[in-house]
């Protein structure tokens, strides 16, 4: 077995136990939100496992420390804001319509599922862990790095803001529109789209060419499952002024908002 399949076999068994043991607790707890805390969590899991396999170059010891420093603040930012709130509404939406089924079901549709995808958006990490690339930084690697940067303070600063935002009652039932929010709808999926060609940037010198298709999953994901899609085909019915907010402000790429009178 080469050291790339050996590597790959060894983050996927380990990923996959991972999501066992969170699926047999969230099925004690009957909470399937403890799969998107461990999210952001995953990538430094496999990209560290990745790196002690193959050794510490500093290519992939950089790429390591990058998704490490996002993927906790991630997880962090989840479980306080998660914290007393019980199951998300997407999950308890699917335990309704399974029924009984629900624990058996969210086995493979939600756990094994993230998991297998969480493994292969990873792809890049694990081909510079085990090909490392030339020490000398490379056009690649600065602007992957320079993409990384802005992508990680989109995320960050949007999820700051809102944070705020929710913290003030007078703003529930309120559209957040100011800051980053006031440019784009969605400014934490943009930094997460820019982060994840950040990645696939780094690993170009490292012969991570092949695996552009981690970072278009990730942009599929963000713009067509989980991410924009997902969490706008409810929040009108919630957010009464949204549908003003959709008309105004662009869904994903930052951009000044329009006149609502414009078509």
């Amino acid at each position: 077995m080469s050291p790339l399949a050996a590597t790959l076999a060894m983050t996927l068994g380990v990923t996959l136990v991972i999501m066992l043991v969170l699926w047999i607790l969230a099925t004690l707890r009957r909470d399937v939100s403890l799969v998107d805390i461990y999210w952001g969590l995953g990538f430094p899991v496999v990209a560290w496992l990745a790196l002690f396999r193959n050794g510490s170059a500093p290519r992939p010891l950089v790429m390591a420390i990058f998704v490490t420093v996002w993927g906790v603040r991630l997880a962090a930012y989840l479980l306080w804001r998660k914290w007393g709130e019980g199951e998300d509404r997407r999950y308890t939406a699917m335990r309704d319509h399974h029924g009984p089924k629900f624990w058996w079901v969210s086995l493979f549709t939600v756990f094994l599922l993230q998991g297998v995808i969480l493994w292969w958006v990873a792809f890049p990490f694990q081909v510079a862990a085990v090909h490392a690339g030339p020490k000398a930084m490379t056009w690649s690697d600065i602007t992957g790095a320079a993409l990384w940067l802005v992508g990680f303070l989109f995320e960050a600063i949007g999820d700051t803001q809102m944070a705020r935002f929710q913290s003030d009652a007078a703003n529930k039932g309120q559209v957040m529109d100011r800051g980053l929010w006031r440019y784009t709808r969605h400014p934490n999926y943009f930094g997460e789209f820019l982060m994840a060609w950040g990645y696939y940037l780094l690993s170009l010198a490292a012969g991570g060419g092949w695996t552009f298709l981690s970072p278009l999953i990730m942009t599929a994901l963000l713009l067509k499952v989980s991410g924009v899609s997902l969490l706008e085909s409810t929040i009108t019915a919630r957010r009464p002024g949204y549908a003003d907010y959709q008309r105004r402000t662009n869904a994903f790429l930052p951009w000044p908002p329009r006149n609502p009178a414009s078509p």
